[in-house]
């Protein structure tokens, strides 16, 4: 890395301190004047920066997996996410004392009034709900820990057995995700609505995790890109495979959110419409129009030109609106639960993602330092060096 962006890099972090310690001191303001509304804040707010964390966990199993062009030179910047998961499992500890703020089975007032709660009461309980989030967050912990040392391993020897050991652990972990992330998400999101069934709910917010993951690699790519060695690395062919993987997703992401509208819709049971029916309800329906908008139509149109793809500027714009759209998102999967009738923007809606943006991203420089800024001795990419310089 040139010494420009280690500097850069470096002010960010600093600022990134600056902004959770403010933001930090007004969420222990939050508890002590609104706990109910910083209990809603923060949930919203863990799950958008702990889904950039598991979609750059996704990303580089998917890379391990496929040897991409387009992770030679994004792989650091999804590694140094991934990095920061131990401290985002615990951070997930205050969730644990707003459950009945949060969760109508937390409250037994309302277990009394709701027999489909009293049926669930073996499964959706305190204990329950505490063992599953800490046995899967150990567990995603422990595969994000092992890639990242096999990683730095593969960096000190031009032995493959990392290499090999890092796509064995990644087919692996594509697998347990999407089941164990099931579970999670179950508990986290969809249990805080008392009767509201999804079997493709969960599996959306993995893929849309995936999404800001792949956004945020191009953000990143843009920054870094001012410096050696990506200034040489950049070149059309990544930027167009990033691009067509940020379009991948983006469609995907619509197809499935679309699909489960479209079979609730269909259906009209009352067990499925109540989610979307106070989601939609008064000036709800602004945000829907963002998230229709800048999730899908405006991404999705602009990255069908290669003008588009083949230009970081460009590419990085879209970029930044898909990102932007996922703190968007979050929010509108939380708050309408608990403010059905319009729109409610409360200051710590602002102080909660804040807080823990900043600490993201403290750690995320943190480990992003700890290591070459591009991977050592991996085949992989010597090959794609070798085509590049052949091709040139």
């Amino acid at each position: 890395m040139s010494e420009f962006l280690h500097g850069e890099l470096l002010k960010a972090r600093g600022i990134a301190v600056v902004c959770a310690l403010l933001g930090a001191v007004a969420c222990v303001v939050g508890i002590i004047f609104e706990p109910r509304q910083f209990f809603i804040s923060y949930l919203y707010a863990y799950l958008f920066w702990f889904g950039l964390t598991m979609g750059c966990f996704q990303l580089t199993m998917i890379h391990h997996l496929t040897s991409g062009r387009w992770g030679g030179i994004t792989r650091r910047f999804l590694e140094a996410g991934m990095s920061a998961l131990p401290i985002m499992a615990l951070l997930f500890i205050p969730v644990f004392f707003g459950v009945k703020a949060l969760y109508p089975w937390a409250r037994p007032e309302d277990v009394a009034h709701e027999v489909i709660l009293q049926k669930r009461a073996h499964y959706e309980n305190l204990a329950g709900f505490i063992v599953r989030s800490a046995i899967f967050l150990a567990l995603w912990t422990w595969i994000a820990v092992r890639l990242r040392q096999w990683s730095v391993q593969q960096d000190q020897t031009q032995d493959l057995e990392p290499t090999r050991k890092m796509r064995r652990l990644s087919g692996i972990g594509v697998v347990i995700y999407p089941f164990t992330g099931t579970l999670v998400f179950v508990d986290w999101l969809l249990s805080i609505e008392p009767d509201w069934y999804s079997t493709m709910f969960p599996i959306i917010v993995c893929i849309s995790q995936i999404l800001i993951g792949v956004a945020f690699s191009i953000v990143a790519l843009f920054w870094a890109q001012r410096g050696e060695p990506w200034r040489e690395l950049t070149d059309r062919n990544r930027l167009r495979q990033l691009g067509n993987l940020l379009l991948a997703f983006v469609m995907f992401w619509t197809y499935i959110s679309f699909g489960q509208l479209l079979i609730i819709y269909s259906g009209n049971l009352p067990a499925e419409i109540h989610w979307y029916l106070h989601r939609i309800a008064g000036n709800w329906k602004l945000i829907v129009a963002v998230i229709a908008a800048f999730h899908f139509f405006v991404p999705f149109y602009a990255l069908l030109f290669r003008g588009v793809t083949r230009h970081l500027r460009r590419l990085t714009v879209i970029a930044a609106l898909v990102f932007l759209t996922g703190v968007v998102d979050a929010y509108w999967c939380v708050e309408p639960t608990f403010y059905p009738t319009g729109i409610h923007i409360d200051w710590l809606d602002f102080a909660a993602p804040i807080a823990l943006g900043g600490i993201w991203f403290v750690l995320f420089a943190t480990n992003f330092l700890r290591a070459p800024v591009l991977p050592r001795n991996d085949p992989r990419l010597e090959q794609q060096r070798e085509e590049a310089a052949h091709a040139a």
